[in-house]
């Protein structure tokens, strides 16, 4: 067989900081072209001040994920410091906190796709040209996901440097063009426009601009030396979204500054008329001529929808991969993490939801949008912060290889000023968004009542403690609990052959300094046909198998589908094996009548044996081929 040509995403492959901030910046970046609108409406022109205040409580914010991270490289967030910090509970609370963050990340994502897309269409512009459209994304990706999809980390990388320049350059254009320090002196009546209550709640609702950070945590797993990388990635996310977040509204309140109407209220047309597409009202309000103007909207307003589909879509990622964790964890049912018997994707927990999502936008509010989305950062984002604190006193003798400035000794342990004055921050924006919103308040305490009485009535149900962890139970490795491997490749032939408990084992066996994990997962061609042959179902059967490792495994699971004649499956796995130079292979053992079946693929690999063969053996009487959590593994040197 032809040798593969190597590929970017190979098992040495690791995230350092570069790919770590794009990540980040991807998510945060797209939140400026709803954010800043939806600020201005509050704060007027006291909106670059929001942004700075709300900035400098962000920095406080990604220094406390930045050593919980460091301390505890892997994915969850604020669930998962809870859960060393606290127990089962408070960690349930933090995820369902995450879960309303990421089903408001799809409504308000979506929501604002068609009103950049109305440069094109201007119907999309206002309701229900926006509602309809908003929720047809939703329901479209949904669809997607359910099917199985693919994210494309290079484009995403693309598209957030393409993010970064494009808001350079207009900070640039207009800082040239419009800015007038003058201007927004004026914009400004203390106490009246904006009101102070008004200018809390801008601060409140500015938060919805730095939530990303929460992206340097899922990725900590595939991150490169995260005592490192970690740190200087979020380091580098703070700088960049300070500055621009400072002087984007700047540039936006000197072209558009703050009047009163026949009415006497005061208003500024990025609050009002561009509330929805507040960029689009940058470029519009340069002072460009006609030409450069239009050729600047249609641009932005295409970057823009694209950088928010893809936040949409990554909203349903995060949703279905954080169902699927919690009930790992028995926080959630087992029905709503069920996998779709063709699909193998969790298509209960998508469908539910996106629909909620939908639901969300129907009345087409975009502060209600942006305050819900608030109420559940910040209660997440506070949970981080007394979390690590806590930390520092229950384990303060472990070892840190990385903590934030600013630490004074009180109470028998080192504070973290940092957490503190984030975690006051993030709790006190959490108050005034509830205090001033009522409906906010309603939705989004009934929302945590919800989740806790499910979560109560389902533990109950199940025998469970409240605060005790109780993970699904995975196969334990069998005398090789001490080994750790560099890179780990997992074999799947057909549907027949794929194991949750090989993908577990292989989680379990992997170094957590590393992605650590590949799946290669083939579709037979026959010879009949050539190999590059249009064989689509085939095709995405072996895709789903690779989502589905993604599912169990987390970010340190990579893959690829790989294409073999008959008969030369066992080959095809020895040869990916020695070229991404994988320290271990693990494989099934499938049984029939109660007889293990040593087919042709497992001698070939045995055989071979370009590495370590780890064998996952399943119960004779489990039918089907498929391992159940009893299996025993055996290994081959």
């Amino acid at each position: 067989m032809a040798r593969r040509v190597p590929r970017d995403e190979s098992l040495s492959r690791v995230h350092g900081v570069g790919a770590l901030f794009a990540a980040a910046y991807g998510n945060v970046g797209s939140s400026i072209y709803y954010a800043l609108g939806v600020t201005a409406a509050f704060a007027l022109g006291l909106t670059p001040i929001a942004f700075v205040i709300s900035g400098l409580i962000f920095a406080a914010t990604a220094a406390t994920y930045a050593e919980a991270t460091v301390m505890f490289p892997e994915a969850g967030g604020s669930s998962s410091f809870a859960r060393h910090a606290f127990n089962e509970f408070v960690s349930f609370v933090a995820a369902w906190g995450q879960m309303l963050n990421y089903t408001i990340t799809v409504a308000i994502s979506a929501f604002f796709v068609p009103h950049y897309l109305a440069v094109f269409w201007p119907a999309l512009g206002h309701s229900p040209g926006d509602v309809i459209g908003g929720a047809a994304l939703v329901v479209g990706l949904a669809a997607l996901n359910i099917r199985g999809t693919e994210e494309s980390s290079k484009l995403n990388l693309i598209l957030a440097v393409a993010d970064l320049a494009t808001q350079v350059v207009l900070v640039g254009i207009g800082v040239v063009l419009v800015l007038s320090p003058q201007v927004l002196v004026d914009n400004v009546h203390l106490g009246v426009a904006p009101s102070w209550s008004d200018f809390a709640l801008g601060i409140a609702v500015g938060m919805i601009a730095y939530t990303g950070i929460e992206t340097i945590s899922n990725m900590s797993e595939e991150a490169k030396d995260a005592s490192k990388t970690v740190p200087r990635a979020a380091g580098l996310v703070v700088a960049a979204v300070l500055g621009l977040y400072l002087l984007i509204p700047i540039v936006a309140l000197s072209a558009m500054p703050v009047v009163q109407n026949t009415a006497g209220h005061y208003i500024t047309e990025l609050g009002t008329k561009y509330a929805d597409d507040p960029i689009l009202g940058i470029v519009e309000n340069l002072g460009l001529s006609h030409g450069p103007t239009e050729i600047l909207r249609y641009y932005v307003g295409v970057l823009a929808a694209v950088i928010l589909l893809i936040a949409t879509n990554a909203g349903l990622i995060g949703v279905s991969r954080l169902t699927y964790s919690m009930g790992q964890h028995r926080q959630l049912p087992e029905g709503l993490r069920q996998v779709h018997p063709k699909y193998r994707t969790p298509y209960i927990a998508i469908v539910i939801f996106a629909g909620v999502a939908i639901i969300t936008m129907l009345p087409g509010k975009t502060n209600f949008l942006a305050t819900l989305y608030s109420f559940g950062a910040m209660l997440s984002f506070t949970i981080a912060h007394i979390a690590v604190i806590k930390l520092r006193k229950s384990q303060g003798d472990a070892e840190r290889h990385w903590k934030p400035p600013m630490n004074v000794h009180a109470f028998g342990f080192d504070v973290p000023l940092t957490a503190v004055f984030g975690g006051l921050g993030t709790f006190a924006a959490w108050i005034v968004v509830m205090a001033l919103n009522p409906s906010t308040l309603f939705v989004g305490t009934g929302w945590m009542l919800l989740g806790i009485t499910v979560y109560v009535l389902y533990r109950r149900n199940q025998g469970l403690p409240l605060t005790r962890t109780v993970k699904v139970l995975t196969p334990e490795p069998l005398g090789v609990e001490e080994v750790e491997y560099q890179s780990i490749l997992v074999a799947f032939e057909d549907d027949e052959s794929f194991s949750p408990e090989m993908v577990a084992t292989a989680v379990k066996l992997a170094s957590k300094r590393r992605r650590g994990i590949h799946v290669h997962s083939m579709m037979t061609v026959p010879t009949d046909l050539p190999l590059n042959a249009d064989l689509p179902d085939a095709e995405r059967e072996a895709q789903r198998r690779v989502e589905e490792a993604k599912l169990i495994g987390g970010a340190r699971v990579t893959g690829h589908v790989a294409r073999v004649r008959p008969g030369q499956a066992g080959y095809s796995v020895s040869e990916e094996a020695e070229e991404i130079q994988a320290a271990a292979v693990v494989v099934g053992l499938r049984y029939r009548n109660g007889a293990p079946q040593y087919d042709k693929t497992l001698q070939t690999i045995l055989g071979e044996r370009p590495c370590r063969v780890i064998v996952v053996s399943e119960p004779p009487d489990k039918p089907g081929g498929i391992p159940g959590p009893t299996g025993a593994l055996v290994e081959a040197t």
